[in-house]
């Protein structure tokens, strides 16, 4: 240390134009434009030059002039139930990470499976000027995709789609996910196996359930209505069920949980009562969480390609930004399999 106070970087309160970079560096305003968009008509030298100036002067480019220019935002909203939700948070990080590879920003919205919520979310990013929307939708209703449609803003539904609606679509092989978990414990020799399942609004959860009934059918083992069960997608509503079943004495030897984040408070729950997994009770999740994020209980789940699924949906939207007139729908289904760990 010498004694002197140290400096700290400041910038003006008035924002820097390009104007006074081209004063501080003895270029014109147009050569400082095109250097600090990279043109290539700008030696290597000047660009640095120029570059290095507006950095130390605090230049902030102008967005909203930059969009008038392209007439185009460069920024994509992703609307998603939970960004609190380890799934979306993953999701949301590699849709962001492929964005920005073309130079896209991303606005963030959730709606807490909330139409209403939903509805102002996809009103706040038409009334931005947003380009495109990638959205898990809510499904209770059709209106907001309806609002998206009538507006004529791309979008790309992540994770769930509509039957009955012709959009562009990225989702996992729900119903083979369902059979490929019914199936696992079959095969570990149950034959009561509790579904605690998202409502069936979901287009997931119905394709799920679709594959739970399909393994059952074809184990000849007898649907039990019983055992089926809608739960909502919040915390604390899987333990109030499991609790409930258990006043009931309905009787389970495992559990096929429609996310690992059920799966994981009917862990906890079970334990709570004096249950042991898998000797009393096996479980298994859906999304395979373990794949990307560590938690200490290894969680038998059905998986798939997450990022494969966030890469095409961004490459799907801004074609359709890009290039509409040659953009071709896109429903894609991503194939899953099932990775078996300490909870069967």
């Amino acid at each position: 240390m010498n004694g002197k106070p140290t400096r700290k970087k400041s910038f003006p309160s008035v924002p820097v134009t390009l104007s006074d970079i081209a004063l501080a560096t003895g270029f014109t305003t147009n050569t400082v434009s095109r250097a600090l968009k990279g043109k290539e008509d700008i030696s290597a030298a000047t660009r640095r030059r120029i570059q290095r100036a507006a950095a130390r002067m605090g230049y902030i480019p102008n967005a909203l002039a930059a969009s008038l220019r392209l007439g185009k935002t460069l920024t994509i909203s992703v609307i998603i139930p939970d960004i609190s939700d380890p799934l979306f948070a993953i999701m949301v990080r590699d849709i962001e990470a492929r964005l920005k590879e073309r130079n896209f920003d991303l606005f963030i919205q959730n709606t807490d499976e909330d139409d209403e919520l939903e509805r102002r979310a996809v009103r706040a990013a038409i009334g931005k000027k947003i380009d495109g929307i990638i959205i898990c939708p809510c499904q209770k209703n059709l209106a907001n995709i309806a609002m998206m449609s009538d507006n004529g803003i791309p979008f790309v539904l992540l994770g769930r789609r509509f039957s009955r609606v012709d959009h562009n679509y990225v989702v996992a092989d729900d119903v083979r996910g369902g059979y490929l978990a019914t199936r696992h414990l079959i095969q570990k020799g149950h034959r009561q196996i509790l579904f605690l399942n998202a409502p069936l609004y979901i287009s997931s959860a119905r394709e799920r359930h679709q594959g739970y009934r399909q393994a059952l059918l074809e184990n000849r083992i007898p649907y039990d209505r019983s055992l089926v069960h809608e739960v909502q997608i919040r915390g604390g509503e899987c333990s109030r069920t499991l609790q409930a079943l258990l006043k009931r004495r309905i009787r389970f030897t495992s559990i096929f949980c429609f996310s690992d984040l059920m799966a994981w408070e009917a862990i906890s729950f079970l334990q709570s009562r004096g249950l042991a997994v898998p000797a009393d009770v096996a479980i298994v999740g859906f999304d395979d969480i373990q794949s990307r994020l560590y938690y200490p209980y290894p969680l038998t789940s059905v998986g798939y390609g997450k990022r494969k699924i966030a890469d095409l949906s961004v490459d799907t939207l801004l074609r359709a930004i890009e290039e509409p007139a040659k953009a071709r729908r896109v429903q894609r289904t991503i194939e899953v399999r099932l990775f078996e760990r300490k909870s069967t």
